[in-house]
């Protein structure tokens, strides 16, 4: 289905420790005093200073800057602007109060990384925890569906079943197909993306896309394919895509691109099979009113 009413027609043919041990607080982060700089393993939590961190707005683990009012009272530098300088507690004005003493306790204790309910075990003090979680191999990945705008984060099975329930996107075995994509008004192109189905073969899932774009002033085609994971397992994947008629063909074969590339990045650097309008409508036959487009393609996983 593409988007601002075009239809596409889809064909498949296919084939270390100074803390106080407690029990865990389920649903809370769970924290340590440090001991040295570097990650460690496993989870310990001291829930009075988990108390004394907790932000009394959103509930989180609040870092320097950490702010107070004058009747003492703390609150994390996010939700203090949200509160209107008002303390959530008392109504005095926040003004810019530091409460430095908890920022060293803050400074001073080891935390979980963000994304251990994905499976990261490893525990960090602050600031090394910040850097980690940026380039976490367990955080969520971002819906890769790019017909409409979609927020929704979370791990490979969470997004395939999203993906199926929320977008109505076809789900298909087998690491060969066909598509054919048709368009009753070629001439009339513009910017409209459509991602068609994905793929389960070899144990993961593949996303095809298929759109139409100005590059400059021509019109285009483009199809591309993302792997649903790391770039790690993208990279033992390759594919081919091909389009042809009357004894012509261009084909295309790369490496898939792993959707911790947006779609954006992956289609602005014209990475997958690029087709221009003239051939797209040569290919199509007939009296070039209608697009008629049979895109073949093949994905296979590299001998290591």
């Amino acid at each position: 289905m593409g988007s601002n009413g075009n239809v596409y027609q889809d064909v498949i043919e296919s084939g270390g420790d100074y803390g106080v041990k407690s029990a865990n607080v389920e649903g809370r982060s769970c924290l340590r005093l440090c001991g040295s700089a570097g990650a460690r393993h496993g989870m310990t939590s001291n829930s009075a200073v988990h108390e004394l961190l907790e932000c009394p707005v959103c509930l989180s683990i609040m870092h320097p800057p950490i702010h107070q009012c004058p009747n003492g009272h703390t609150i994390c530098v996010v939700c203090k602007s949200k509160v209107q300088n008002s303390c959530p507690i008392c109504r005095q004005e926040l003004g810019n109060i530091r409460c430095l003493a908890l920022e060293k306790v803050a400074e001073s204790i080891e935390l979980p990384c963000k994304y251990h309910y994905l499976g990261c075990q490893d525990i960090f003090p602050y600031h090394s925890r910040i850097r980690h979680e940026e380039n976490c191999k367990y955080r969520g990945y971002n819906c890769p569906y790019a017909g409409t705008e979609c927020f929704v984060t979370g791990d490979i099975p969470f997004l395939v079943a999203h993906l199926k329930a929320d977008h109505n996107v076809d789900m298909h075995d087998g690491s060969t197909f066909n598509h054919r994509y048709v368009k009753p008004n070629p001439h009339e192109i513009e910017n409209a993306t459509w991602m068609l189905t994905i793929f389960n073969c070899y144990g993961y899932q593949f996303c095809l896309h298929f759109e139409a774009f100005h590059l400059g002033m021509a019109p285009v085609y483009m199809a591309f394919l993302r792997f649903m994971g790391d770039e790690n397992d993208a990279s033992k994947f390759s594919y081919s895509l091909e389009v042809g008629a009357n004894g012509r063909k261009l084909k295309w074969q790369g490496v898939p691109r792993s959707i911790r590339d947006s779609h954006k990045t992956v289609r602005d650097s014209l990475d997958g099979l690029i087709i221009t309008r003239n051939i797209a409508l040569f290919f199509s036959g007939g009296d070039r009113r209608e697009l008629k487009l049979k895109v073949a393609g093949r994905i296979w996983r590299e001998q290591t």
